[in-house]
């Protein structure tokens, strides 16, 4: 007798076929594995298992296939290859034999019955595997399954509540927490547990304190929360700069510097250009004393002490250059040298560290294109610095023409700086450095 094992799925139509696990004439029992296969709602695969005991007799899909929820996936002969004995097992006493008139026994419970039978002549042979809990088990969804593999949780101990008894998705939930308070697990579950490799149910988790660094990040930064940040971004054209950079790094007079070869990068300019618009506007170069809280006040600073933003093994340190005003290009090389120097061997002094008036983050240097910088409690504004590049642009012929660009992102105070003055020196900052033989000019 032929039985056609159907797919059956919750909410899928279809879904693919990985591999089988049996061929045509191929003898299967029940709860043995057929195929496996993979839906689009599940992330791991599935493996369907056999309802009957039999031969296979077709396979209605081949491997990669996609098969449709509902319809035939293989056909199973439920009489091929049975025995004499089993035979009259199944069929039971002919009526001229038994000497009444006897009903045939149904063919699926003749066939459960020569499970039974055979189970009972094997019994001897193979004690270790576990009856199963329900029969229905192997028509679990692959979301189920999914999650079963997940809370490493055997579909045969959990007690389904869905049609026919299924197992849901909140049966194995339920389940999991029912198991998550007992006090003593199984010795089954701890094997279980202890073999299991990855597992994404439980969280471990350590303390460790806080370093020296991060603790006075911690406590600026949280600070700096109290500061309403007014941010604005602008792309600048860096081409000529870049052109002139090359040009002194290529000079041997202009690339050393108290004996010393110093290689000019853009860091140097954009300071530079920073302090000169300071002297235009010069509120960013303040700082707000909130001593009395009802009558704050704006202390203003002479001098350009610009902080930059620096990645050591140790964590983010702010040095700053002293005096960036009154330093030529060449010389403010030199400072961010020796800056970088002592903050990669941990040797940074305190007078290097404190008193800056504004800050820039040359982030651009590991990567980013933007950025919203965090103003220091200290200061009223920041500059981050994004990546430099190439792109396309047209020039006033029309033309397609190759530039490099970089784009500024300010931040700041908005208690007391307004967005006016901070796009208006932003504007300075770019003029200098797009317009880089009026910057050369004003160097003193």
């Amino acid at each position: 007798m032929k039985k056609t094992m159907t797919l059956i799925y919750e909410g899928i139509k279809e879904v693919q076929i990985i591999q089988w696990f049996v061929e045509p004439e191929a003898r299967v029992e029940q709860f043995d594995k057929l195929c496996e296969v993979q839906s689009d709602k599940a992330a791991a695969e599935e493996q369907i298992t056999s309802r009957f005991d039999g031969v296979i007799k077709k396979l209605h899909y081949e491997a990669e296939d996609m098969a449709q929820v509902g319809k035939p996936l293989c056909d199973i002969d439920v009489m091929s290859e049975i025995s004499p004995e089993d035979e009259a097992t199944v069929l039971g006493p002919v009526p001229e034999q038994a000497g009444s008139p006897s009903t045939p026994m149904q063919p699926q419970k003749a066939v459960k019955k020569l499970s039974q039978k055979r189970g009972a002549d094997e019994k001897t042979q193979d004690t270790s595997l576990p009856p199963s809990a329900n029969k229905h088990s192997s028509l679990a969804t692959p979301v189920v399954r999914g999650l079963l593999k997940e809370l490493n949780v055997n579909i045969e101990d959990v007690r389904g509540t869905g049609k026919d008894g299924r197992v849901l998705k909140e049966d194995v939930h339920r389940f999991a927490a029912a198991r998550s308070d007992t006090t003593s697990p199984s010795p089954t579950h701890q094997i279980a547990a202890n073999s299991k490799t990855k597992s994404t149910s439980f969280q471990t988790e350590h303390t460790i304190p806080l370093t020296a660094i991060q603790s006075q990040m911690f406590k600026t930064m949280t600070r700096s929360l109290q500061i309403p940040h007014f941010v604005y971004a602008d792309e600048i054209d860096i081409t000529a700069l870049s052109s002139l950079r090359r040009r002194l790094n290529n000079a041997s007079p202009h690339s050393h510097h108290q004996g010393q070869s110093q290689k000019l990068t853009y860091l140097p300019f954009i300071l530079k250009a920073v302090s000169l618009a300071l002297y235009d506007f010069p509120l960013l170069n303040a700082r707000v004393d909130t001593a009395s809280p009802d009558k704050p006040q704006l202390i203003m600073r002479a001098s350009h002490n610009i902080g930059i933003a620096m990645d050591t093994p140790q964590g983010l340190l702010v040095p700053n250059i002293k005096s960036v005003n009154n330093l030529s290009i060449a010389e403010i090389a030199a400072e961010i040298s020796r800056l970088q120097s002592l903050a990669l061997s941990a040797r940074l002094p305190a007078q290097d560290l404190t008193g800056g008036t504004i800050t820039v983050s040359n982030i651009g240097s590991i990567g980013g294109t933007y950025v919203s910088p965090v103003i220091v409690s200290n200061e009223v504004a920041i500059l981050g610095i994004g990546k430099a590049r190439a792109v396309p642009r047209f020039d006033d012929g029309g033309e397609v023409v190759r530039k490099e660009v970089v784009n500024f992102s300010w931040s700041a105070d908005h208690r007391v700086v307004d967005g006016a003055t901070m796009a208006r020196c932003a504007e300075r900052v770019r003029g200098w450095l797009e317009g880089v033989e009026g910057l050369l000019v004003q160097l003193r």
